[in-house]
């Protein structure tokens, strides 16, 4: 239950992150670059004290692909795999509407920014594979992830077309806050596809790297 409970709270807080510096940035600038660096400086800092403090009782995954890349490397059993993501999920929903609570926004809204375009699901294939590949150096103890995974997510935010959501669970959250970080539900499907070619993709790329 310890586990289960660090990553529901690890998923919550980074999506109160996520949301809840979106709107604070709009509210404190009309620049768009402004804006996107402002919430990419809040995520990457939250990322690194999240997995830093969760990584020793559940591994800080927060994502599930990353869960469900773990469970095929024999990390993890399938019903641990299934109730991490199971929270991950709740996290997520719970920690935007947390932010949408602090700033007084709309409880009851979806968010209503259509991302659907072919650059953006390329964008979103490129970031979740570059993700998991991270992730594989990471089981292997080549690299430290609270600092190489903030620093692809810091990338990502600019040389991805789609700012990196990188995460199914994230990408659920995010069209539950029709705010500068939103997606509207029917790109959801779009992009946890995206995700899903990604993992794939990270996946063989990690087997090719770091399998003998």
């Amino acid at each position: 239950m310890r586990k289960v409970a660090a990553e529901f709270f690890g998923t919550f807080l980074l999506l109160a992150s996520i949301v809840g510096s979106g709107i604070m940035a709009t509210n404190l600038t009309t620049d768009v670059a402004v804006q996107l660096l402002v919430n990419c400086i809040a995520v990457v800092a939250t990322l690194y004290v999240l997995i830093t403090l969760f990584a020793p009782i559940s591994g800080a995954q927060f994502n599930p692909i990353v869960s469900f890349f773990l469970y095929y490397k024999g990390k993890q059993d399938l019903n641990t795999t299934l109730k991490f993501i199971g929270v991950q999920i709740l996290g997520a929903i719970s920690g935007a509407k947390l932010a949408e609570l602090m700033f007084h926004e709309n409880l009851g809204t979806f968010a209503t920014r259509e991302r659907n375009s072919p650059g953006l699901l390329l964008g979103e294939v490129v970031a979740s594979a570059g993700l998991i590949l991270i992730i594989g150096f990471a089981v292997k103890d080549r690299i430290n992830p609270a600092i190489v995974v903030p620093a692809w997510i810091a990338a990502g935010y600019f040389f991805t077309s789609s700012t990196i959501f990188a995460n199914p669970a994230v990408t659920i959250g995010r069209s539950f806050s029709d705010s500068f970080t939103g997606i509207h539900p029917n790109s959801i499907l779009g992009f946890i596809a995206a995700q899903s070619v990604g993992l794939i993709l990270g996946t063989l790329l990690s087997k090719t790297f770091l399998e003998d």
